[in-house]
């Protein structure tokens, strides 16, 4: 579960060359499950709402992390969650060049109480967007347990953007 960006995406230039390397199509921005709006922009400030691992299909993973979800499942899922927050940014901007960098993200894990690995779950978004922006993916962060999330989804991860001029 550690990073490891392999030197052939490291030599691509676009987050597009990078996802086609790995391997990702995005799907489209999934809709909100309640009352707000996917993003909000504010000057060169992109602010998503709350993503989870939502598959393409529409399923959703659920659980508790550390009970019936293992770390290694929850880091898949922060993976995906990254992935649905790359097709919001796409859907908002219309190009992922207009990203400048990755700013902060809220990671929250729907654990059992005596969890504490929220960081190594929450990496998996945190890779993926490093491997995806290279140096401009690295981000503050904060990676914390919930007693539970929306429709008990394992992971549900926010993050603000910082915009191109």
């Amino acid at each position: 579960m550690s990073h490891s960006t392999s030197t052939a995406i490291q030599a691509e230039t676009s987050p597009y060359d990078r996802l086609k390397a790995l391997g990702i199509t995005l799907p489209p921005a999934p809709s909100p499950i309640a009352n707000f709006v996917t993003h909000i922009q504010e000057g060169n400030l992109l602010y998503l709402s709350g993503q989870g691992p939502r598959e393409n299909d529409g399923f959703m993973h659920t659980g508790k992390v550390g009970g019936n979800v293992s770390v290694d499942d929850a880091y898949k899922h922060a993976r995906l969650t990254a992935i649905n927050l790359l097709a919001v940014m796409q859907s908002a901007l219309g190009d992922l060049n207009k990203v400048k960098r990755v700013v902060k993200l809220l990671g929250m894990v729907n654990a059992v109480p005596d969890f504490g690995d929220h960081p190594l779950v929450i990496n998996g978004c945190s890779d993926l967007l490093i491997d995806v922006f290279g140096e401009a993916g690295n981000h503050a962060r904060s990676a914390v347990g919930f007693g539970s999330l929306p429709g008990n989804i394992t992971v549900e991860i926010e993050a603000i953007i910082a915009l191109k001029d």
